[in-house]
């Protein structure tokens, strides 16, 4: 195990850090899914701003996952690399099938 693995399983033993860790589990999902659709694309943050209409700098923002980027601004997002948005809502509590994740 890493030694970032296990600082992370140290952490996580914490309640009020588990549970703030698991509200920005779906950041984190939704913006890894992004940073990595585009580099599939072979885009750049640039090339998708000007598809957005907007700067490098507000994409490199939707990327670095401390915000929860609007549903506007992803699907903006997702048009620019020719994708679209596919949501699935799933039983909170407990562990779920990973084919019912963010994707």
């Amino acid at each position: 195990m890493t030694s970032l693995a296990k600082l992370r399983e140290k952490l996580l033993t914490d309640p009020d850090i588990k549970a703030e860790y698991d509200r920005l589990g779906p950041i984190f999902a939704v913006v890894g899914e992004m940073v990595e659709a585009r580099q599939a694309a072979g885009l750049t943050q640039t090339e998708i701003a000007s598809r957005m209409g907007t700067s490098q700098s507000v994409v490199a923002r939707l990327e670095n996952a401390r915000h929860m980027p609007t549903f506007e601004m992803i699907a903006r997002y997702a048009a620019a690399i020719g994708r679209r948005i596919d949501i699935h809502l799933v039983p909170s509590g407990g562990e779920h099938d990973a084919s019912q994740a963010w994707r």
